[in-house]
């Protein structure tokens, strides 16, 4: 009994789509690669005006929200070297979301989306190499942003240096005052 031979044309389609499928791995892991911190979310039940508010949103704030299947997750995790526990995460609908900037104003950002439509909640992440629960990231949503936190940590330094000032310019002011009441009586 002959096998029949497949025809050529579905050859090339499936070497095509292998092709396609490695470039867009590729994509992923150089997505990865290049941002300084990476979130994994769940979008169960988000409609396509969703995607399209919660991609606005971050992308205000410098981060891509896109929806990549696990197993692709899974394999860019591991050529990226990403902690080990990020693939415990990898289950049902799964967005990646990457960014380059505020970590924060991004974890604010889609805890706020959460709050108000009940869509998207972020299951982990990795900030600086290091594997971080949601909890943790909630908890970055929490401070304030990189601004005041720049400004308070300003004020915090400035404060000994404007004590500094006027203890250095006490015995001058005093001896000033001395020299006017001497002028003053004589």
């Amino acid at each position: 009994m002959e096998v029949p031979l497949q025809p050529f044309k579905a050859v090339g389609r499936n070497i095509r789509m292998k092709e396609e499928k490695q470039a867009y791995l590729e994509e992923i892991i150089a997505k990865i690669n290049g941002a300084e911190f990476i979130m994994i979310a769940d979008y169960g039940g988000l409609d396509v005006p969703g995607f399209m508010e919660i991609r606005k949103r971050l992308k205000a704030n410098g981060s891509d929200f896109r929806v990549v299947k696990n197993s692709f997750i899974k394999r860019a995790a591991s050529e990226s070297g990403l902690p080990e526990g990020l693939v415990a995460s990898l289950t049902g609908q799964t967005a990646l979301v990457t960014g380059e900037s505020d970590v924060c104003a991004v974890a604010k950002t889609i805890k706020g989306f959460h709050k108000e439509f009940q869509k998207v909640e972020v299951k982990t992440g990795v900030l600086d190499g290091k594997l971080l629960e949601a909890a943790e990231i909630n908890a970055l949503a929490d401070l304030p942003s990189r601004e005041v936190l720049l400004s308070q940590l300003l004020g915090v330094l400035n404060a000994p240096a404007t004590k500094l000032a006027r203890v250095l310019n006490e015995p001058g002011g005093s001896l000033a005052r001395v020299l006017q009441a001497k002028a003053d009586l004589g």
